[in-house]
């Protein structure tokens, strides 16, 4: 679909997409401005979503809305993963669950794996200042998926449901 356009689109304060010639990142000038899809038309047809570029989409992935590639190698077979790994030393915070299927849906594995994240139970000293400068999820959240200030997101699980 348009995820391209999705990575570089701005909001506005009122929380609509701003028009691709106002939107601070497109040359107003340029001819490609009537060629192009603006977001609202093209993004507003998709499962909202409270933050980030407003669309929810795990959801539109799910719903059939969107049809990304997912893979860029013809002979990458896809592996939808559906576990979810919990990350406990969360200090006083809920416990982080990671969805494997709602990135696996997306990526393949050697996408993060052995690059950002290593295969190994405690090998990734994972903390919320190395995801801000970009490391381990910071690589896409707050860039191209759901952004750092929906907390509630990662950290989802209360402690006291988390079984010893």
């Amino acid at each position: 679909m348009m995820l391209g356009l999705v990575v570089s689109m701005v909001l506005e304060a009122a929380g609509r997409w701003r028009p691709l010639a106002n939107d601070n990142l497109h040359d107003p000038e340029s001819p490609a401005i009537g060629v192009l899809q603006e977001p609202a038309e093209a993004l507003s047809q998709l499962p909202p979503d409270t933050s980030g570029n407003l669309v929810n989409w795990v959801k539109a992935l799910e719903e059939g809305k969107i049809n990304p590639r997912t893979n860029i190698r013809p002979e990458t077979k896809v592996r939808i993963r559906d576990t979810d790994v919990l990350m406990t030393e969360t200090g006083e915070m809920p416990v982080v669950r990671f969805p494997h299927k709602a990135h696996t849906m997306w990526l393949d594995c050697s996408n993060c794996h052995e690059q950002y994240f290593i295969s190994k139970v405690g090998a990734n000293p994972i903390n919320m200042l190395k995801i801000l400068e970009g490391k381990y999820c910071g690589r896409c959240h707050g860039a191209v998926a759901f952004p750092l200030t929906e907390c509630k997101r990662c950290h989802s699980v209360p402690r006291n449901k988390i079984k010893p």
